[in-house]
């Protein structure tokens, strides 16, 4: 299996790369500014906004598979056209795509958000995941779209954002509901996915539903850390803008793949 990673230096690209060159796979993977650093992987400079260089790109490693995962926050030039030029170069060299979406599309309500509900955008970010979405959809309609939620693990940015308002340099919020996922079994769901003829969009996360505030306490009793001093407040507060509880239901996936997708309860207990 050759397999072309799309933002092999983010958090949740090296661990793809890491588990398909551990599974034998070969692996190139692209990177902007960030290295990979993961060895066995081919690493390639590639700017996902520019169409004709994914084009060549995809051409010349000619993948079986594409893994997309390029996003920046609020840039919709790499969140969106990027999604859409990785998506065109996929199809056009016949390659498996899997893209990796959020549960950020979603307006956010108090039922869970099955797989197949269209996208319901209330702030910037959310749009274009929507639109990264509906074009992937539209330039190939086999593709998988892993629509998942906060990712966790080492060197997670949400696992530190809870450790800064422990130290009272952030605050977290206690009306955003979401569903962690860790990211080995995110990666591992991932490959997974790569080797199957799932078409369409699946929810990939845990089963914990947690607000930000819940999720810096459990870190804390996970790290031996006194909460005492940890900030919180509210979205509307702090007059953020976006969907406050977005929970995922991911049975559909925990039938369908092998990987056990562990709940934050789970996994920051062990």
């Amino acid at each position: 299996m050759r397999l072309l990673v799309v933002g092999g230096s983010g958090f949740l690209g090296r661990e793809v790369c890491r588990q398909a060159v551990n599974a034998g796979w070969s692996v190139v993977g692209t990177y902007h500014s960030g290295a990979i650093g993961v060895p066995g992987v081919a690493a390639r400079r590639l700017d996902v906004t520019d169409r004709a260089a994914v084009r060549a790109l995809v051409a010349e490693v000619r993948p079986d598979a594409v893994v997309g995962t390029p996003y920046r926050y609020g840039d919709w030039a790499v969140t969106a056209d990027g999604a859409a030029h990785v998506g065109y170069a996929a199809a056009e060299a016949g390659a498996r795509l899997v893209h990796i979406s959020s549960d950020a599309l979603h307006a956010g309500r108090p039922e869970p958000y099955g797989d197949d509900e269209p996208p319901s955008p209330v702030f910037p970010y959310g749009a274009a995941k929507a639109a990264a979405e509906t074009a992937v959809r539209a330039l190939d309609p086999g593709a998988a779209l892993v629509r998942t939620s906060l990712i966790v693990g080492e060197g997670s940015k949400q696992i530190q954002l809870c450790h800064d308002a422990l130290a009272g340099r952030a605050s977290l919020f206690t009306d955003e509901l979401r569903c962690p996922v860790d990211v080995t079994d995110l990666a591992a769901a991932v490959l997974e996915l790569v080797d199957t003829d799932y078409a369409g969009p699946l929810n990939v996360a845990g089963p914990d539903a947690v607000s930000r505030a819940e999720l810096g306490l459990l870190v804390a009793a996970a790290s031996g850390i006194d909460p005492a001093g940890m900030k919180t407040s509210t979205g509307a507060a702090a007059g953020v803008l976006r969907p406050t509880d977005v929970r995922l239901d991911s049975s559909r996936a925990a039938g369908l793949l092998r990987t056990r997708l562990r709940g934050v309860r789970e996994l920051l207990a062990g």
